[in-house]
């Protein structure tokens, strides 16, 4: 069989919640594991950029649903050292809205191979 992302898939998950590091739960208790966490300057960030000006980078994140082995959990503290939000909730549509208010749009939702997998990308403040 060829690699290689499938048709979308059903609804994705209505919540995750960061459990450790890198590591989410949905609301029926499956795993999704940070595989991929993709830094870039965003569009918005490169029209305003002025010379010698930092652009604000723009996260995607591509999650894969599977199992992991049960581990200690971790403080809270340790879970905010992340960029990634604790919780993303569905918002409306292709869209996750995080604790903190910041917006993900689902860029794709399908399966390769076997593995689900969930691709997100941070929307610029103010494209709600």
């Amino acid at each position: 069989m060829a690699s290689g992302a499938s048709p979308i898939l059903g609804v994705p998950p209505h919540r995750l919640w960061a459990r450790r590091p890198g590591i989410y739960e949905d609301e029926k208790g499956r795993t999704w594991v940070t595989v991929v966490v993709r830094l870039s300057p965003s569009q918005r960030a490169r029209s305003r950029a002025s010379p010698g000006g930092t652009p604000e980078p723009s996260i995607t994140v591509h999650m894969w649903q599977m199992p992991v082995h049960p581990q200690e959990p971790v403080s809270p503290s340790q879970l905010t050292l992340s960029r990634l939000p604790l919780v993303w909730q569905l918002y409306s549509g292709r869209r996750y809205r995080a604790m903190d208010s910041r917006l993900w749009e689902i860029v794709s939702h399908g399966q390769i191979d076997s593995t689900e997998e969930l691709v997100l990308t941070e929307l610029p403040p103010g494209n709600g």
